[in-house]
């Protein structure tokens, strides 16, 4: 499909993620759309939206095109044209690691992927496009692990985002989380229930698609809420390998990072946000709608403005969703000026 507006690849050089623990380059690869009418003109100053990938996708499939279906960037400039998504500068920063992923939090397990992109990614963004350099000018929006990073990172620095979409965004982690414990002990039992022989098993293979993704979802996981460096696995695992059972120890460290609990400490902030939208389906794998309606009951009892929505689909394939994330972030920058 052809763009009414232009499609660029910055290489941008971290400093923070520089010998990161699990050795993911440092340079990375961030596909940055610009609006048809950015060129119209050398005064005009653009809302930025940072769009953030789910586990396991890289930033630059967003610029792949498929012959049958849109890819996120194709559609943003498509729903700009029908006045349907807000002229903005898209940025997909790239937060893939060793495992797939590391939630774009900081952690000693995996690098320091907040800071890069709080701090040096929206620096160079705001240095190099004519930007709105101000929270209300900036949005982020993901799906999944991306709108995990979302509603984290909004809720973190509101100084830095005044707008949040967030897709199926993972919370709850009791119920999300915990569920697939039982899965990845009966995974492990291929390699004899040693989580370190399914790492080297990874690392070794060709085609790691191939893989239990529940085990690798767990190395994401756990390398991300349970760092450990002395850990030959260099993190510590919040279940009994052999039973399934939780580790509450090592589990408590995961719910500090759960956006149902981390709610309360930020409520602040949340309430200064321009935009807090997500939404999840009532047949979401991974039992996300129910985090999601946790979430929303908790932000309602904190008295932070929100609009939550459920659909009929579940996890997967639910592009079109989007639509309705950027319709969001339309009305929010408009009321936003």
């Amino acid at each position: 499909m052809a763009l009414a507006g232009k499609l660029l690849m910055e290489t941008v050089g971290s400093v923070v993620l520089k010998g990161n623990p699990l050795g993911d380059p440092r340079l990375r690869e961030v596909p940055v759309y610009l609006p048809p009418s950015y060129f119209e003109g050398t005064e005009r100053r653009y809302p930025a939206v940072y769009f953030l990938q789910g586990f396991t996708g890289l930033a630059k499939w967003t610029a792949l095109s498929h012959p049958w279906r849109e890819n996120p960037i194709e559609r943003f400039d498509r729903l700009i044209g029908e006045g349907r998504a807000p002229e903005a500068v898209l940025v997909m920063p790239d937060g893939f690691t060793r495992y797939g992923g590391g939630q774009y939090i900081n952690s000693e397990g995996t690098g320091r992927y907040e800071d890069h992109l709080v701090c040096e990614l929206v620096g160079y963004i705001d240095s190099k496009y004519r930007t709105r350099a101000v929270p209300a000018g900036r949005a982020l929006m993901g799906k999944s692990s991306g709108g995990y990073a979302a509603l984290v990172l909004s809720m973190r620095h509101p100084d830095v985002f005044g707008h949040c979409v967030s897709h199926s965004g993972d919370s709850l982690f009791e119920v999300s989380c915990a569920a697939d414990f039982p899965n990845c002990v009966n995974a492990l039992a291929a390699y004899g229930g040693d989580f370190k022989k399914f790492l080297e098993a990874f690392a070794a293979a060709r085609d790691k698609d191939r893989l239990d993704h529940s085990l690798l979802n767990m190395a994401g996981m756990a390398s991300t809420y349970s760092p450990n460096p002395k850990s030959p696995l260099g993190f510590d695992l919040p279940f009994d390998p052999l039973t399934g059972q939780t580790v509450e120890e090592v589990f408590a460290r995961w719910l500090e990072h759960d956006p149902v609990r981390l709610a309360a400490k930020h409520a602040k902030a949340l309430k200064s946000l321009k935009t807090l939208y997500f939404d999840c389906g009532v047949k979401d794998e991974f039992h996300l709608h129910m985090g999601a309606r946790a979430l929303a009951r908790e932000l309602k009892r904190l008295k932070v403005p929100f609009v939550h929505e459920e659909h009929e689909g579940g996890h997967m394939n639910i592009p079109h969703r989007y639509d309705v994330g950027f319709a969001r972030l339309k009305t929010g920058f408009e009321r936003a000026r």
